[in-house]
């Protein structure tokens, strides 16, 4: 027999009668380091036993303690989501408004869409089955090589259609019968600009993994709402999202509510958008360990789109007054809007820092543009959004640069006023920044990042997920009100009253309860011989 089963043996016989016996027993034992000098005589499967406080005794000990931790925590850390063609998103520019995009893969067999990322709003719908829809060849598009795709409900051997007694149909009052086929109807903030067709459930192809891009990512399939968009109008047929949309605001319908009812993620995603016109997504992503957050704000009572307290507004080193408003976090909008009376100050502010003669670029939006006095940018100071407990987001580029053959021909401070008390901090100030939406927590966080080196997983909890219905559709529980969706409340497990759970406790559990802490106990100690 091994040495060191000799040594246990006696405890274990002492344990094992102890709980036979059933009598109230003090149990005392002798703490021994595992790299002592008493443990000599057990062999050591890791090899001899180190010198004391040699760089190899601190090395083991670090081992050990990192075996024992993965341990504890059931060796297993959460894994990102993202799409099936990768995490990383493009912008093209003004050929495709100013958004950024990703390809994604809906239903069996798969087919490519080319979708622009909306924080701002909550479904994903595609072009499909087209009575009205934006041209789908590159020809149209200078910066496409390949042709964008339309969908087609009949040709995928995983879709479903919603009926209009669904209760996530909110069209459904328009329905001659309840099994008849959900339509809907999305209007968006540009003006006459809107996508309607018909609701269908499919597979959304994902890909799992923790973010690093290694090998080891696994396929996913989860099944999403899709809007099958069979008419566009406004800006969706001038090269605004013209192969789709994926809406990520905090309704039921969009798709990170439907991963995180589903329980494959946390409910939380991330957005980084880079200066070279790339970026990322990752789903369940809950940020790193050093960020900066400010929480979410309801609207009419509810958390039905993103919406944040700016405390203050502060250009350079100086903050005017009254520059408090509330503003929407919005990718799906290209640029900024501030309410008139945030928009003077610090437009009026920004005017007498820059140094730079005012001038007017003909089609540009903004008022406040500039022609430097040589062909390089000069100094530019930058716009600080101040949150509570002085939390700041500090855009350090907030203008659009005009270029021409020689160089640079002007700027303009892209910010425009808006009507009302509501702001929308666009896609253009959301660069340099990893932005989580972490709508578990009802919180923004952001940290600054390049979109390259987000070693995610490293990052994310290690505490398991809470259990939620295996059913894809969001559970019949949550409230709708005036068409605006509640975020999806994360299933837990109930709170016991502890006063019920001690005074009913059967001699039974007591006694498994003590053969459990043996049990660990004995554990503990396996772990020290190994």
């Amino acid at each position: 027999m091994p040495s060191r089963w000799r040594l246990l043996l006696p405890f274990l016989l002492s344990v094992t009668v102890t709980y036979a016996m059933q009598v109230p027993t003090t149990f005392s034992t002798k703490l021994v380091h595992r790299f002592s000098e008493e443990m000599n005589p057990v062999p050591v499967q890791t090899g001899d036993l180190p010198v004391r406080r040699s760089m190899h005794y601190y090395h083991r000990l670090l081992r050990f303690d990192f075996v024992r931790h993965k341990v504890n925590l059931g060796g297993a850390r959460h894994q990102l989501l993202f799409p099936s063609q990768g995490s990383k998103t493009m912008s093209f520019g003004n050929d495709l408004a100013w958004l950024h995009y990703m390809w994604i893969d809906i239903g069996t067999p798969s087919t490519s869409f080319l979708v622009a990322l909306d924080a701002g709003s909550d479904l994903l719908w595609v072009p499909c089955d087209c009575i009205q829809c934006a041209p789908l060849s590159a020809s149209f598009y200078a910066s496409l090589d390949r042709d964008l795709n339309e969908y087609s409900p009949s040709s995928s051997l995983s879709s479903k259609h919603l009926s209009c007694s669904h209760r996530l149909c909110d069209m459904g009052s328009n329905c001659k019968t309840s099994k008849q086929q959900c339509p809907y109807t999305i209007n968006y903030m540009s003006e006459n600009t809107s996508s309607s067709g018909l609701l269908v459930e499919d597979i959304l192809h994902l890909q799992s993994g923790d973010g690093s891009g290694s090998s080891s990512n696994s396929s996913v399939q989860a099944s999403v709402l899709v809007g099958c968009g069979m008419k566009q109008s406004g800006e969706y047929l001038n090269g605004n999202a013209p192969d789709g949309l994926i809406g990520l605001g905090p309704g039921e319908s969009s798709v990170p509510s439907f991963l995180a009812k589903s329980g494959l993620i946390h409910d939380s995603f991330s957005l980084c958008f880079n200066e070279d016109d790339s970026g990322r997504l990752f789903f369940g992503d809950q940020g790193s360990t050093v960020q900066q957050s400010t929480p979410f704000l309801p609207l009419d009572g509810l958390f039905s789109t993103y919406i944040v307290g700016v405390e203050a507004c502060c250009i350079g080193n100086s903050c005017p007054k009254l520059t408090s408003f509330n503003a929407q976090f919005d990718s799906g909008t290209s640029f900024t809007f501030l309410p008139g009376h945030a928009y003077e100050a610090i437009a009026e502010e920004f005017d007498k820092q820059v140094n730079a003669t005012r001038s007017t670029f003909p089609g540009s939006p903004w008022e406040y543009c500039y022609v430097p006095s040589s062909q390089q940018l000069p100094k530019i100071p930058a716009l600080t959004l101040t949150f509570q407990h002085n939390n700041s987001f500090v855009v350090y580029n907030p203008v659009f640069v005009f270029y021409n053959e020689q160089g640079i021909d002007g700027f303009c401070l892209a910010i425009q006023p808006t009507e009302g008390d509501m702001g929308t901090i666009g896609q253009n100030y959301m660069t340099g920044y990893r932005l989580v939406f972490d709508r578990e927590n009802k919180k923004l966080a952001w940290s600054r990042s390049n979109c390259q080196d987000l070693s995610l997983g490293k990052k994310m909890p290690l505490s398991p997920l809470n259990k939620t219905s295996s059913n894809p559709l969001p559970a019949d529980e949550q409230q709708r009100i005036k068409g605006h969706a509640v975020a999806p409340a994360v299933a837990g497990k109930a709170p016991q009253n502890p006063s019920v759970v001690s005074s009913q406790t059967s001699p039974m559990l007591s006694h498994w309860q003590h053969w459990h802490c043996y049990c660990l106990l004995l554990f503990q100690l396996l772990l020290a011989f190994y």
